[in-house]
C-alpha cells in the first residue's frame, strides 16, 4: 500500500477499527480491535498505553440539572463506560429504609406491602455522613435514621390520602420501647443514640419527595410505625441504588457517501422520525439534503432503506459515548458520577495489592 504513509491505516482498515457501521439488516465491525500488534506490519501500534490515554481521555458535560446529567465520555473502550454504569446502579452507596417497626396498621394495605413502599421512598440524607451497620453492630447516629409515621383518620372526616411528607424524622433515636422481661427493668429502645443525630448528618433530614404516595385511610383507620433507615448498595437490594437509570450509547455519526437532492432529499428529511435531516438550498432551485443533528439519531434505520440505501451510512464512534444519569435524588448526579470514579479507583488499587 503504497500511497498509504507509514504510521497510518488505510481507510478502510480505520474504519473498521474506529467505527461501527450500522447496515439495514444487522451492525458490523462490532468487536474492539485490542491486540497491540494487529497494524504493527503497518507500522501502527495499537497497544493500550497510558500517556496515550491522558493525551485523549476528556469528558464533556452537556446539559446538568438537579437530578439528571448528560455528559460526552471520550477516549475510552466500552468496559469503561459499562463499569462506570454498573457501579452507578449497584455499588455506589445510599440510605434506604430497611426495618418498619409497625405498631398499628388499620388500613387497607398489607403491613409487609407498607414496609416495601417506605424501603422506596428516597431519603433526603448524605450517605457519606454516616457507616454501614453490620450484623453485630449497635444501631447509633453513625449508621441509623429513624423516622415515625403517625397519623389517623378520624370518623366521619373524608378519606386521607397519606404522602413521603408525613414522615417525621427522629434526631433522637427511635421512641418506641422494647418489651422488657419484668415491669421493673428499666425500658429500653431499638437505637443507642449517644447524641443529637444533627450533629452527624450537618442538616435536617427528611425525604426527597414530599407527594409519593404511601397509603389511603378511610374513617376509623389508622397508621402508626417507626422506620429505620441504614446505607446500602443497590447490588444488595434495589432501593438502595442511587440512580433511577444509568446508561450510555456509542455517538452516532450519519455521513453521505453520494449526495441526496431534490425529491430524494425531501422525502429522506420525512422518513427520520428524530429530524436528524435538513434541507440545504443550494440556489438556483437546488436542494440537497444534510445531516443538521446527528446526535439525535436513534438508530431506526429508516433513511437507509429505499432510495436513499445507497446514499447514506450509519455509523457510531467505538471510543464517544453519550452517558446519561438520572439521579434518585439522594445525591446530585455529578456527585454520584464522582463517587463511582472513587469506587473504580479503590477496585484497581484492590487489584494492584494483591497482584503484587
Amino acid at each position: 500500500m503504497e500511497d498509504v504513509p507509514k504510521g497510518k491505516l488505510p481507510e478502510h482498515l480505520e474504519l473498521q477499527r474506529t467505527r461501527v457501521v450500522c447496515k439495514a439488516d444487522a451492525p458490523i465491525h462490532t468487536e474492539g480491535i485490542q491486540y497491540s500488534g494487529a497494524y504493527a506490519s503497518m507500522g501502527v501500534d495499537n497497544s493500550l498505553r497510558m500517556d496515550n490515554f491522558c493525551k485523549n481521555f476528556k469528558i464533556e458535560i452537556k446539559w446538568l440539572t438537579e437530578d439528571e446529567m448528560e455528559f460526552d465520555m471520550i477516549g475510552i473502550d466500552a468496559s469503561i463506560a459499562n463499569a462506570f454504569r454498573r457501579i452507578l446502579i449497584a455499588e455506589v452507596p445510599t440510605m434506604a429504609i430497611e426495618k418498619v417497626f409497625m405498631v398499628d396498621n388499620t388500613s387497607v394495605i398489607a403491613d409487609e406491602v407498607l414496609a416495601h413502599r417506605l424501603g422506596l421512598i428516597p431519603l433526603d440524607a448524605d450517605p457519606r455522613q454516616f457507616e454501614y451497620l453490620s450484623e453485630n453492630d449497635v444501631p447509633n447516629e453513625r449508621n441509623t435514621i429513624v423516622y415515625e409515621l403517625k397519623i389517623s383518620c378520624k370518623k366521619g372526616s373524608p378519606r386521607l390520602t397519606v404522602k413521603s411528607d408525613q414522615l417525621k424524622w427522629l434526631p433522637d433515636g427511635s421512641q418506641l420501647h422494647k418489651e422488657t422481661p419484668s415491669q421493673s427493668a428499666e425500658p429500653k429502645t431499638y437505637t443507642s443514640f449517644s447524641g443529637n443525630q444533627l450533629e452527624v448528618s450537618k442538616k435536617p433530614l427528611g425525604v426527597t419527595y414530599k407527594d409519593i404516595i404511601l397509603a389511603k385511610l378511610g374513617a376509623g383507620q389508622a397508621i402508626e410505625l417507626e422506620a429505620h433507615a441504614v446505607k446500602g448498595i443497590g447490588k444488595d437490594h434495589a432501593k438502595w441504588s442511587p440512580v433511577a437509570t444509568a446508561w450510555y450509547r456509542m455517538l452516532p455519526e450519519v455521513v453521505f457517501l453520494k449526495e441526496v437532492t431534490g425529491a430524494d432529499a425531501e422525502e429522506l428529511v420525512k422518513k427520520c422520525p428524530v429530524n436528524v435531516f435538513d434541507i440545504e438550498d443550494l440556489g438556483n432551485g437546488k436542494k440537497r439534503a444534510v445531516a443538521a443533528r446527528p446526535r439525535a439519531c436513534t438508530l431506526c434505520r429508516e433513511c437507509i432503506r429505499g432510495v436513499t440505501e445507497e446514499a447514506v451510512e450509519l455509523r457510531r464512534v467505538k471510543d464517544h459515548f453519550i452517558f446519561t444519569v438520572e439521579s434518585t435524588g439522594a445525591l446530585p448526579p455529578e456527585v454520584l458520577f464522582t463517587e463511582a470514579v472513587k469506587i473504580l479507583e479503590e477496585k484497581c488499587n484492590r487489584l494492584i495489592t494483591e497482584l503484587s
